[in-house]
């Protein structure tokens, strides 16, 4: 009888915890909010030397540089 009992809870409490894991937290959208464009710059020290705040060309043809030269398996693995 005891040792049913403690088996019953014991399942219980594994249920319960199990539960729980289900649960989702609120999101209140405490993240960063910026309503500006990437290209406005972060006030970071971390950016490419030369390169002005603003400048969305520039901007541009950087994220294209770093699609095809640094994204692209096809052109990191060619055989020279």
């Amino acid at each position: 009888m005891m040792k049913r009992l403690v088996q019953t809870t014991l399942a219980a409490a594994v249920a319960l915890a199990a539960l729980t894991a289900c649960g989702e937290k609120p999101q209140t959208g405490a993240g960063i909010r910026s309503d500006a464009p990437p290209y406005a710059g972060t006030g970071s020290n971390f950016t490419r030397p030369g390169w002005k705040v603003g400048d969305k060309t520039e901007w541009e043809s950087q994220l294209k540089a770093r699609q095809q030269y640094g994204q692209n398996e096809y052109t990191r693995t060619q055989a020279k």
